[in-house]
């Protein structure tokens, strides 16, 4: 499913707003927890009490790869962030930006379990902005295509950022940021081919 016209460019502005509000360059890393925390939203894992213990068990031991993160409503107007605690740190940024996705553009509470891979029930393109907004906020536009000009790796990328090493991939891909690198250098290489 294709991104409704006009959306990367708002998930670029939406992203410059944020990290200004949270005081963070677009080449810096984004703490996702202290963008939640910025909204008001609480961020709970899975260790929490008030869960039940088989629940708990279930989605931490037996299936832990079915469930990352859901935005949980709260009445009569608030929301908290429910993670899986035993996944990858890196992981859970990238979940924790991906529901904050859904706060940020104000998405409605039509996220429920489905079945058991572990898919929302929800609506594919509220789900593949959500998708968007969190690898634009964090992984900006500008800063995959300053690191391919700077012919970091996608290690790298994940390092910097802080995010996984698929996540940096899928950012300096869908940006186009290696191939605008290669086309500056070989623009490069021309001119100064030309005047040698």
């Amino acid at each position: 499913m294709a991104l409704r016209r006009g959306f990367k460019k708002e998930a670029r502005e939406i992203t410059l707003e944020v990290r200004e509000e949270l005081g963070v360059g677009v080449s810096e890393a984004l703490d996702p927890y202290a963008l939640a925390e910025l909204y008001g939203i609480e961020v709970m894992d899975l260790s929490h009490p008030c869960l039940p213990p088989e629940s708990v068990r279930y989605f931490t031991k037996e299936r832990p790869h079915v469930f990352s993160g859901a935005l949980v409503p709260l009445q009569p107007s608030g929301a908290f962030i429910l993670e899986n605690h035993v996944h990858h740190p890196r992981r859970r940024r990238a979940t924790v930006a991906h529901e904050m996705a859904h706060v940020l553009l104000e998405h409605p509470f039509s996220l429920t379990l489905a079945d058991d891979t572990g898919c929302r029930a929800a609506v594919a393109e509220i789900e593949e902005e959500a998708t968007e907004l969190s690898g634009e906020l964090l992984v900006p536009t500008g800063a995959a295509r300053s690191a391919a000009l700077k012919g970091w790796s996608d290690q790298s990328v994940a390092s910097h950022f802080q995010v996984s090493v698929p996540l940096a991939r899928w950012r300096m891909n869908i940006t186009g940021a290696r191939k605008i690198a290669a086309r500056s250098w070989n623009r490069w290489a021309r001119e100064h081919a030309t005047s040698a």
